[in-house]
């Protein structure tokens, strides 16, 4: 048996959070992001996407 491809995803943090709402600053650090222009790989999962749909307008998302 094959085991099935885990897609993954590449997101890079490119606004900052300083006067978002704390939501908004928490779900990217939850990401794993601190830094601008910083990148994080995850597998690419509803709860990801979800977490990336709150805060399209600071990050920028790639397929891997």
């Amino acid at each position: 048996m094959a085991k099935k491809q885990t897609k993954k995803i590449k997101i890079t943090l490119v606004r900052s959070t300083i006067g978002r709402m704390q939501v908004q600053k928490d779900t990217v650090r939850a990401l794993g992001l601190r830094k601008l222009h910083q990148t994080v790989e995850h597998t690419d999962n509803p709860s990801i996407r979800g977490m990336i749909n709150k805060v399209t307008h600071l990050v920028n998302v790639e397929e891997a």
